[in-house]
């Protein structure tokens, strides 16, 4: 029986996919195969190349000073170019091709001219995750074999269908997004507090909704353009993702409750990672239903 693992978009919130692995590992539960969509390609390129230890021991200690250091602003095509982001990725995690891994991995983008879905397993595993990471008007796509490529959460934001076409006969998912839709501005704007150093900076772009004139009615303002693209990324990703479950249902679904966590909420790892374990505790009894009692 061949276990696969399709850890899904969610930028930020992805650092829960750690938890969730070392959840799995604490059952006894080792996937034979690992596909991901956008952040869940960075977390299982790097489970997959052995790098799990030294990515959570980085995650676990992320300050906003470095998130704020991997944005390098551009003009063309998104606000963040990757190119720090990815090549520190390389050099201390993934640089090598899919088959030189230890374990079986593929990633899923989006060919933004045509707008297919885009199976990404061979050739360079470190750009492959960064087409996969592209998230429009954040990331600037990225060009592989011809194609112009963006996130992989436009199409396929739980990669399960991928996990089945590596022959999976199980396959546990990871879905981000499931408490997200309605979350963000369903009340009222907390009050006032200091902006974090990373808004402070990049705050020509990224305003917050909170230091807004409050609405005719006394509540919500104007958000900021971040909460905007966010709340919008939010409402497509989790609309798409409940129509490819439907059709290509995972056998178990994992599910962190991560609505508190902002998109590039990158320091908050520890947070995350934690979410993620819980989340695999509490989906136990049902994974090991699935796994015929062998978990």
């Amino acid at each position: 029986m061949k276990i696969g693992l399709a850890l899904g978009s969610g930028s930020a919130r992805g650092w829960a996919h750690i938890g969730v692995l070392r959840a799995l590992a604490e059952m006894g539960v080792a996937p034979d195969v690992i596909c991901g969509t956008s952040i869940g390609a960075f977390v299982g390129a790097a489970c997959a190349d052995g790098d799990l230890d030294d990515l959570e021991s980085w995650v676990r200690t992320m300050t906003w000073q470095e998130v704020v250091g991997f944005f390098d602003v551009g003009a063309r095509g998104g606000l963040i170019k990757g190119e720090k982001l990815m090549a520190f990725f390389a050099r201390h995690f993934v640089d090598r091709d899919f088959s030189d891994l230890p374990l079986p991995f593929a990633c899923v983008a989006t060919d933004l001219s045509s707008g297919r879905e885009v199976w990404l397993r061979d050739g360079g595993v470190a750009t492959a995750v960064r087409a996969s990471i592209a998230l429009p008007g954040l990331f600037v796509p990225q060009l592989r074999d011809g194609r112009l490529l963006v996130d992989g959460g436009l199409v396929n934001p739980v990669p399960v269908s991928l996990c089945r076409a590596l022959g999976a006969d199980i396959v546990i998912a990871v879905d981000l997004g499931s408490d997200l839709v309605s979350q963000r501005f369903r009340e009222a704007s907390p009050p006032p507090s200091p902006a974090p150093a990373w808004r402070q900076r990049l705050g020509q772009f990224f305003g917050r909704p909170e230091e807004a004139e409050p609405g005719a009615d006394g509540g919500l303002g104007t958000p900021s353009l971040l909460d905007v693209v966010a709340g919008s990324i939010n409402i497509m990703q989790v609309r798409i993702a409940r129509s490819r479950l439907a059709g290509e249902p995972a056998d178990v679904l994992v599910a962190p409750r991560l609505a508190q966590v902002g998109l590039l909420d990158f320091h908050r790892g520890a947070e995350a990672i934690d979410e993620g374990l819980e989340a695999v505790r509490v989906m136990q009894p049902a994974i090991r239903r699935a796994l015929g009692g062998a978990a």
